[in-house]
Order: structure tokens, then C-alpha cells, then sequence
């Protein structure tokens, strides 16, 4: 706890590392790949922009007016209440609307920061605005204002927050929002905890195989049980660092390992720590399963990975041919998938994606095939 505590003193915390490489599996252009880690129950951004239309739809043609109300409260020191401010998050459409709004947050927090907000939170409301006008830069420094302090004090916001930097690759930029989570004393959550050991595995270095540790330690001491998905970022970390035995032991806490991402990790941990028998008796297991039984779930693993199975194997003549029957066999019942290891880890099963890229391009009503914006006008 006290190594997390003083992340944000401890500027070498922050400092970049050299990337290291998987022995015999290349990782690098994956890294590349863009992926969201939050469903769309957390990121809720689907219901966001319901409401966004809703609101419009309520105050058709009068936003300007409604901007210009609230702007002059703000001249007379007015109050600004509770579902002005919500009204006002759910009509911004440009950068200029957010300015405007983030000085009717500064008010609205001055008059009601005393006060008990119940369950409502406008933190993840206003994350939420950010994520789909692509503002990180001023959501971060909001959450960060000290100002402020109270007005993001859910995890959900602060999980937002480190979604939209994962989605765009800045890890270091998720990693400072994680220390300023901790840094305000905000719980952490299931959600925050795999964002938390996805950002460790993507920045890849010393600092972060501190605080990788460290998180572990904490969940350790308290008998928690690590999310699966956290718990996979953190064996595809520890692998990365050569840590082998660790990867192998976080594996072992798995409590339901029936997945195919749970299949690759325990085959690459196999080909670091265990015999070339061990990685040919799974591999053997997993064809022998599905061969001549059209209705059992098949295993399948990365060609990514078998490749670099293969290539351990080379020099021995007799290992490698034994492997390629194997790998062949595999390839005939469809069990060798073309994802990268990268890939799996960052997947997000399909009922729990957010659809967000789907309510950008879609411009016609499903009930009526008319254009939105023509049915909105008709209304």
C-alpha cells in the first residue's frame, strides 16, 4: 500500500523502458493493435448518447437559448442546479460546448462540494462526453485539478479515463490516471484492477513490474481472487519479464481456466518452464478431444505461437516432425487460430463490446428507415 501511496512522488515510477521481447514469440506490432478493455455496461456509451438524443429532441431548436440561460446564472451568481448541469453534459456536440460547460462544473462543485451527492455521480457522465468528442487531454485535467477533488470520486470515471488512453495507446498518460485513482483514495474495482495489469503488461518495464508486484501483494494480503482477465495480462507480463515461476503461479489461482486465451497462456508458460513432452501432451490432448466428435469445443491456439513452438523445435529432427503431424492435425479440425496472443488478451467478448463505432455510422432509423435527423426534424 505504501509503494502505491507515493506513486506520484516517485517520478521514476513514470519513466519510460525498453520493451522487452517474449523469447521465440514476436509481440512487438501487436502492441499496436487498438482494443477496448471495458463492456458497454461500464462504459455505457450507448445509453449516453439515447439520452444526448432525448435531450435534444426536448429542446429542439432552443440549445442556444439554453446555453445562453445558463450562461447568464452564471453572470449573476445564480445556482446551477442538478438537472441543469445534466441537461447542459447531454447537449454539448463540440469542443467549444465542453469549455463552456467545464465553467458550469467549477460552479456547480463550489456550491454542492459540502454537500452528499447520493448515487448520482456526473463524473462518468462527463467522461463519457469526453470519450465520444475525443477530449482525453481535458478530462485529464479535470480529474487531476485539485479543485475539483470529490467530483470524480467514483471508480467509474477513473476507469473511463484509462479506457480512453488504453484505446489510443498512451499507456503512460492510464498509467497517471491509475496513480491519481490511488493518489485520491478512490476504490479500486474489478474493472480497475485488468485495466490496471493490461496498461503494467503494454508499458512493459521496470516501473511498471513495480507496481505490477505491488497490486498482487495487496490482492494476495487481503485473500482476494484476481479477475481472470487481470490475472491473464499479469502471466502475459510476467512472462515478458522472464518470470516464468510467477506466470505459472498466477496461472494456478485461475479458478475456471476454460478459454482459449487461459489454453495459449498455459502453453506458453509450458514451453518456458516445463519439457518439450509437456507442450507435446497438450497439444496432443486437445487434437485427440475433437477428433471424430463434431459437437466438442474445440481448443485452438495461435499460429503465432505454435510457430514459435516449431521454431524451438528445429534443430531436433526427430521433435519437430513429431510436432508438425501434430500441428497439422490441429490445422485439419480448424484449432489453430490466426489471433496474436496480443489479441486475446485485449478481446472483449462480443455481447460485452461496446458498440460505440455503430452509433457513429448509423444514420437511419431502424423502425422506419428514415434518416434520423429527417424524423427528428418531422417530430
Amino acid at each position: 500500500m505504501a509503494v502505491l501511496g507515493s506513486w506520484a512522488a516517485r517520478q521514476g515510477l513514470l519513466g519510460n523502458g525498453n520493451q522487452s521481447v517474449i523469447k521465440g514469440v514476436s509481440w512487438g506490432c501487436s502492441h499496436q493493435v487498438k482494443r477496448y478493455l471495458l463492456a458497454d455496461d461500464i462504459l455505457k456509451l450507448h445509453e449516453f448518447q439515447k439520452k444526448k438524443l432525448a435531450t435534444l429532441y426536448q429542446i429542439y431548436g432552443k440549445k442556444d437559448l439554453y446555453f445562453q440561460k445558463i450562461q447568464e446564472k452564471l453572470q449573476r451568481n445564480g445556482l446551477i442546479l442538478r438537472d441543469e448541469l445534466k441537461t447542459l453534459l447531454h447537449l454539448c456536440t463540440s469542443m467549444s460546448d465542453v469549455e463552456f460547460t467545464k465553467q458550469v462544473i467549477y460552479r456547480y462543485h463550489e456550491e454542492n462540494k459540502s454537500v452528499m451527492f447520493g448515487e448520482f455521480r456526473f463524473g462518468p457522465i462527463f467522461l463519457r462526453l469526453c470519450y465520444e468528442l475525443d477530449l482525453e487531454d481535458t478530462a485529464f485535467n479535470l480529474i487531476k485539478d485539485q479543485s475539483l477533488q470529490g467530483f470524480f470520486s467514483d471508480c467509474t470515471s477513473f476507469n473511463i479515463m484509462m479506457d480512453m488512453f488504453f484505446t489510443k495507446g498512451q499507456y503512460e498518460r492510464a498509467l497517471e490516471v491509475l496513480v491519481e485513482m490511488r493518489n485520491q483514495k478512490v476504490k479500486f474495482s474489478k474493472d480497475t484492477y485488468i485495466l490496471a495489469f493490461a496498461i503494467c503488461y503494454k508499458l512493459n518495464n521496470s516501473n511498471a513490474c513495480k507496481i505490477c508486484k505491488t497490486l498482487l501483494d495487496e490482492i494476495e494480503m487481503r485473500g482476494d481472487l484476481l479477475p481472470r482477465q487481470a490475472a491473464s495480462f499479469a502471466i502475459a507480463f510476467a512472462v515478458e519479464q522472464n518470470e516464468f515461476e510467477k506466470a505459472k503461479a498466477i496461472y494456478s489461482q485461475i479458478m475456471n481456466t476454460d478459454s482459449k486465451l487461459c489454453n495459449n497462456l498455459l502453453l506458453l508458460i509450458k514451453l518456458h518452464t516445463g519439457t518439450m513432452e509437456d507442450v507435446f501432451r497438450l497439444l496432443e490432448s486437445a487434437a485427440d478431444a475433437t477428433t471424430g466428435h463434431r459437437f466438442v469445443k474445440k481448443i485452438k491456439f495461435s499460429e503465432e505461437l505454435l510457430t514459435s513452438v516449431g521454431g524451438k523445435l528445429k534443430p531436433h529432427t526427430e521433435l519437430h516432425k513429431r510436432f508438425n503431424s501434430i500441428y497439422q492435425r490441429l490445422k485439419l479440425e480448424g484449432q489453430i487460430s490466426a489471433s496474436t496472443l496480443d489479441e486475446m488478451l485485449c478481446y472483449t467478448p462480443h455481447e460485452l463490446k461496446h458498440n460505440f463505432h455503430l452509433m457513429n455510422s448509423r444514420k437511419y432509423s431502424r423502425r422506419t428507415f428514415r434518416s434520423l435527423q429527417s424524423t427528428l426534424m418531422a417530430e
